[in-house]
């Protein structure tokens, strides 16, 4: 299996569980934040890339004049189509829009599943010059828990591709033609049984991860706040929501 049907094969078995599979699926806060960093305006044509069951396009819904959302797993896309203009089942890596399309064009936990850096490439080809990018991604927060995190995070979805640092998205955004780059950090504390439940991946990947937790080194337990109560786990998880402005 190529990595791409691994994504869509992953997502798919994902699609009834996804909305509820993290607390910062929903989270309004980490939502203001993309909203503030796109401030979409009514006149705009927004782009929302691996737009899944259309929890990020909902936010954007009625801030603009056109909503278009594009994803390559249709049983995760299908539940977007009510709050969307148009979907489209496309590669993010081969965007099928000409360039300068939209105003604003965003993605939320995409870029780990995706070909790097081509897929930023074109949503920043897709974008008018002075038209704004907002990534929103997962990190590590620096060298000492990135090794653990990411055999965490393999555990947990197996499809994924790349893992980042604060600094990493930025990178993506100034290499593909972005000018100036801002990014904000949040946290987001997530219950780790309720996380690893995705319904994608088995019992025994999950106990796994609940296990690297439970063995955590002293530095990442600190940087995470790992935290047991009634002999469950949370992970204070960072999120770097990066935009750019096309030059």
């Amino acid at each position: 299996m190529n990595e791409t049907a691994h994504v869509r094969t992953h997502f798919a078995d994902r699609a009834g569980t996804y909305d509820r599979s993290s607390s910062w699926c929903t989270d309004g806060a980490l939502g203001e934040l993309m909203l503030s960093a796109a401030a979409p305006r009514p006149g705009d044509a927004i782009l929302d890339v691996a737009c899944g069951t259309g929890l990020v396009s909902r936010l954007f819904a009625g801030r603009g004049r056109r909503l278009v959302g594009v994803d390559i797993t249709p049983e995760m896309a299908v539940r977007a189509r009510d709050v969307l203009d148009e979907l489209v089942i496309a590669p993010a890596e081969e965007l099928p829009f000409g360039d300068g399309t939209f105003d604003v064009v965003v993605c939320r936990q995409g870029l780990q599943f995706m070909t790097l850096p081509d897929a930023v490439r074109e949503m920043v080809r897709v974008t008018r010059p002075g038209g704004r990018i907002v990534l929103a991604h997962l990190c590590a927060y620096g060298a000492d828990d990135l090794d653990e995190y990411v055999e965490i995070l393999r555990l947990r979805n197996p499809a994924r591709r790349h893992f980042f640092r604060p600094g990493d998205v930025e990178t993506l955004l100034v290499g593909a033609g972005c000018d100036p780059v801002r990014s904000e950090r949040y946290v987001s504390v997530e219950d780790v049984d309720v996380w690893s439940d995705n319904g994608a991946i088995g019992e025994d990947a999950r106990e796994a991860i609940r296990d690297r937790y439970t063995r955590a080194s002293p530095a990442f337990r600190a940087r995470h706040a790992v935290a047991g109560t009634d002999g469950r786990l949370t992970d204070r998880m960072l999120f770097v929501v990066a935009s750019g402005t096309r030059v």
